[in-house]
């Protein structure tokens, strides 16, 4: 009852669509993160062979010195700023790291700012380390960015503030002129900036900025990575946190009083994946590339349905408001009518309310006619 707030999780429609499944009805599911092909075979044969060798026993706390060398050079190289193992800890997966970073930002009963849409676990998580959360709506209307105006409004007295670019559930990437709005009210306000970055090799449209990379900002970021995305390897759980040498300190006490690590085999095969290099994450990232042209092309020529424009991610975002229902409503009832599962958006907070997130993680064909049928039945609901 805590982590939720006594109410949802968001979750129900895509739990009622594996009931629907379960019970042998047909469902395609344009609904979770995950994607439609498994890990690269080469990382899971690294993952094997680390194994065998015997690197099922317990890995050093903080990740393995040649894993955080890989991530401190990868973010280095992306970010442009000077990053070391010693701003890594090796986490059990992205959540793990959102969880531990707020762990580490707050005291019981602070306050933690998030953007609204946002990650269905951000308020569960800040609630789960005894924070409070409160939501800084980011509008249709603002293209979903999120305002400096809104942010310091809610900044007095809060000790952290939760981003998301590449966004998920909108596709939207935090442009320079917003980052730059946030990174001054983080400095005015002495916030910790927790940016969640684990969408950053999707880019289809603009350049993600890491804030971390902002003057001032360096020192009072901390920024969550993970493999899942990248590399899929969702199940792996595989991610990491980047943050000041101190705070990782702080982070590593947290993990031996907790996870402990995570096992060697799975670094080591994250480890080999990252030395795959640009080309990996490109193939991994091609078909959600492949199918957000497929998307636009879809929607292009009807008017009942409008696309927030994906630049980068794996969803798509479809303003259903035109047809005078909302998300819940129009979600539910293309999943009784057509079988298709897709998330309201108001499992992603209130700003996104009359929307509906599609997951681009179907195969090409069935994902195009899935989207012909969704514009075919919100035209009949006109």
């Amino acid at each position: 009852m805590t982590i939720n707030g006594g109410g949802s999780d968001g979750w129900e429609l895509f739990e009622r669509s594996r009931a629907m499944i379960a019970d042998g009805t047909p469902v395609i599911e344009l609904t979770q993160g995950e994607h439609d092909i498994p890990t690269d075979a080469t990382i899971l044969d690294a993952m094997h062979a680390a194994a065998k060798e015997g690197q099922t026993g317990y890995a050093p706390i903080a990740g393995m010195p040649a894993l955080r060398d890989a991530v401190a050079a990868r973010i280095a190289l992306r970010s442009g700023v000077p990053t070391t193992r010693e701003n890594i800890m090796i986490m059990p997966g992205g959540q793990a790291g959102l969880f531990a970073a707020h762990l580490a930002a707050l005291d019981a009963g602070d306050t933690a700012l998030y953007v609204d849409p946002y990650y269905a676990t951000y308020p569960g998580t800040i609630r789960g380390v005894g924070g409070v959360p409160v939501a800084i709506p980011a509008s249709p209307a603002h293209g979903f960015l999120p305002q400096a105006s809104d942010i310091a409004a809610q900044a007095v007295g809060a000790k952290s503030l939760l981003i998301n670019t590449p966004n998920n559930p909108t596709g939207v990437i935090y442009d320079q002129a917003t980052l730059d709005d946030i990174a001054h009210v983080c400095i005015d306000h002495d916030l910790w900036l927790i940016s969640d970055e684990v969408y950053d090799t999707q880019i289809w449209e603009g350049t993600h900025l890491s804030p971390r990379a902002l003057p001032g900002m360096m020192d009072r970021t901390l920024v969550i990575g993970s493999m899942s995305k990248s590399h899929a390897m969702t199940g792996s759980r595989i991610g990491w946190v980047c943050a000041p040498p101190d705070m990782v300190e702080h982070l590593s006490d947290l993990a031996t009083n907790t996870t402990y690590g995570v096992p060697g085999y799975i670094q080591q095969a994250a480890l080999f994946g990252l030395n795959a290099g640009f080309a990996l994450e490109q193939k991994v990232a091609a078909p959600f590339q492949r199918r957000r042209t497929l998307t636009l092309k879809a929607l292009a020529g009807q008017n009942v349905l409008q696309a927030v424009q994906p630049h980068g991610g794996m969803y798509v975002m479809l303003d259903v408001r035109a047809i005078g229902m909302d998300g819940d409503a129009f979600a539910n009832a293309l999943l009784d009518a057509e079988h298709i599962a897709v998330m309201p958006g108001a499992s992603f907070g209130a700003a996104a309310a009359g929307h509906i997130r599609i997951a681009m993680t179907t195969d090409d064909a069935a994902y195009v006619d899935a989207l012909h049928r969704i514009v075919r039945f919100a035209q009949s609901q006109t």
